[in-house]
């Protein structure tokens, strides 16, 4: 027989605890935010309409997206750019933080989720852009 733990009834959802931008750290994932996006730009664009159903085309776009306490960039894949529009707040799920020629992404896989939602009544900090920020892989010797 299975005993119930304190806390909630056994596999009851935890309320997401949301993150703001500026504590965003390099190789941390599991983020739950509500951002707005500023801009996006694609960077892939690859499809053609003339190969077979099976090829799936790639789209990803580099989306500048912020709150309040600062901005980053978030790569979208997909489906995802669509809903990546200027304008939009969306919340992201899930999310992840990638390095990219040492500068922090912000990305949503397959275990995470975007939703746009009601427009955010906050102003995006957007001089607090932690993707200019360079991080520089140092190894650690062990003695």
């Amino acid at each position: 027989m299975a005993t119930q733990q304190q806390g909630g009834a056994v596999g009851a959802k935890r309320k997401p605890v949301f993150t703001k931008v500026d504590q965003l750290k390099p190789g941390t994932t599991g983020h739950t935010l509500t951002a707005k996006v500023l801009k996006s730009d694609t960077v892939v664009n690859k499809g053609h309409a003339a190969t077979p159903v099976r090829v799936r085309s790639t789209r990803i776009a580099e989306c500048l997206i912020g709150d309040e306490t600062g901005s980053i960039i978030f790569t979208a894949r997909n489906d995802q750019v669509d809903l990546m529009k200027p304008g939009n707040t969306i919340i992201l799920r899930n999310a992840r933080i990638d390095m990219f020629k040492g500068s922090m992404r912000l990305a949503v896989d397959k275990w995470g989720r975007i939703e746009v939602t009601e427009p955010a009544d906050f102003t995006v900090k957007e001089d607090n852009n932690l993707s200019l920020v360079e991080y520089e892989l140092v190894n650690v010797a062990e003695e």
